[in-house]
């Protein structure tokens, strides 16, 4: 019981020993309106954002970053306290969980997402080299307060439409998206599953990767980068059962015991924690690119290779 609950509290209350090396960002706030289901109308909005700096530019969803302050300050109750406190209620949960990072000048795109190491997070990511094949069209629009062009590709699956404003000199948007001879302003495909609205921007000193609520959790930028192929099947067996790799420390004995000056037990808590995953992994069924075809294709080059 004692080593689990080192390994719990070092998990959920200490800070990580990496630090950030801090410097100045743009940030670009896009609202992303999706449709999380392809069988349903259904409409949902969340907050991205885009923060561009000298090396890099980082892409993810805001809603955890956002409420930072708010984490701090009950993070650091429970430190003071040695309490347990249960944050999911007051906590909005993101919509996205994948960074997207951008790599000046190569424009080197890593693609990455938290799975789980016993109770401490890891990130784990895979490289893409694209290259989009943009048509530059000559219509113009004003998009808010900005005055923008037209671009149109293909990718992903889908057929996208871009407006993008040289007014705002960073070859970068959001998603994996990059390449026009100005910001991306406005994108979306051709049946709206998926479209991005620039909101806003505003500089960040002393801006900082991870964010309090990744560090609290143990969690720092280094990102192992992995194959195409053995980033989806380990993401995929995340999904399947997120806590996997905590299980061996999950004893009835210890399962029944409860949480420090709480009367949830470390079961119930466990419980929970299974369902916030499920719940999340199974409201979106309708990925921004066909991940499907890119497995199916992944698991066919790698039975070629295994006959080779």
């Amino acid at each position: 019981m004692k080593n689990f609950l080192s390994i719990f509290f070092i998990a959920v209350f200490a800070f990580a020993n990496a630090q950030d090396s801090k410097e100045t960002a743009n940030r670009f706030f896009y609202e992303l309106t999706f449709k999380p289901k392809k069988d349903s109308a259904k409409i949902e909005k969340v907050m991205t954002v885009l923060d561009i700096t000298k090396q890099k530019s980082v892409y993810r969803d805001y809603t955890i970053i956002a409420q930072d302050s708010m984490i701090k300050v009950q993070i650091e109750a429970m430190q003071k306290s040695g309490v347990f406190k249960d944050m999911s209620k007051s906590i909005r949960m993101p919509k996205f969980s994948e960074k997207i990072d951008k790599f000046y000048p190569e424009m080197k795109v890593l693609y990455i997402e938290r799975v789980a190491n016993g109770f401490t997070p890891i990130n784990i990511g895979y490289s893409e080299n694209l290259k989009f094949n943009w048509k530059v069209l000559n219509e113009k629009e004003k998009i808010g307060a900005y005055n923008t062009q037209k671009a149109t590709v293909d990718f992903g699956g889908r057929k996208w439409t871009a407006w993008f404003s040289t007014d705002l000199p960073f070859q970068d948007g959001p998603y994996k998206f990059y390449g026009l001879p100005g910001l991306i302003v406005k994108i979306e495909d051709s049946e709206k599953n998926y479209s991005w609205v620039l909101q806003g921007n505003k500089k960040i000193e002393n801006w900082e990767e991870v964010s309090y609520a990744e560090k609290v959790s143990g969690g720092n930028a280094k990102v192992t980068e992995v194959s195409k192929e053995k980033f989806y099947k380990t993401f995929n067996d995340f999904k399947k059962d997120p806590l996997a790799t905590a299980r061996p420390y999950l004893k009835p004995e210890v399962m029944s015991q409860k949480m420090p000056g709480s009367d949830m037990t470390i079961g119930e808590m466990v419980k929970n924690q299974e369902k916030m995953y499920k719940d999340f992994y199974n409201s979106n069924d309708n990925p921004v690119e066909n991940r499907e075809l890119q497995v199916g294709n992944l698991e066919k080059v790698g039975k070629e290779k295994d006959k080779k």
